[in-house]
C-alpha cells in the first residue's frame, strides 16, 4: 500500500490549525480534530505553493497571539 501523502498526482487540501501551522493533506482523508481547511482541493504542487506563500512564520502562535487575533479591531 502506498502512502497517500506521497501521491504526486493525488488531490490534496491545505489544513491550518489554531497555532497557524499548515499541513498538506490528502483530500480523501478525514480532517483531524483541531484542523480546518485553508485551501480547497487542488493538486499537490498547487497546495505546496499555497503553503509556501502563506506560512511565512514557522513558529507556532503563542496564547497571547491567539487572544490578540480574536479581539475585535477598533
Amino acid at each position: 500500500m502506498s502512502n497517500p501523502f506521497d501521491d504526486q498526482g493525488g488531490a490534496f487540501v491545505v489544513l491550518v490549525n489554531d497555532q497557524g501551522q499548515y499541513s498538506l493533506w490528502p483530500a480523501a482523508a478525514e480532517i483531524p480534530a483541531g484542523w480546518s481547511t485553508a485551501y480547497e482541493q487542488n493538486g499537490r504542487e498547487a497546495c505546496i505553493e499555497y503553503i509556501g506563500k502563506n506560512w511565512t512564520d514557522m513558529r507556532p502562535r503563542t496564547g497571547a497571539d491567539i487572544q490578540q487575533a480574536s479581539l475585535p479591531s477598533r
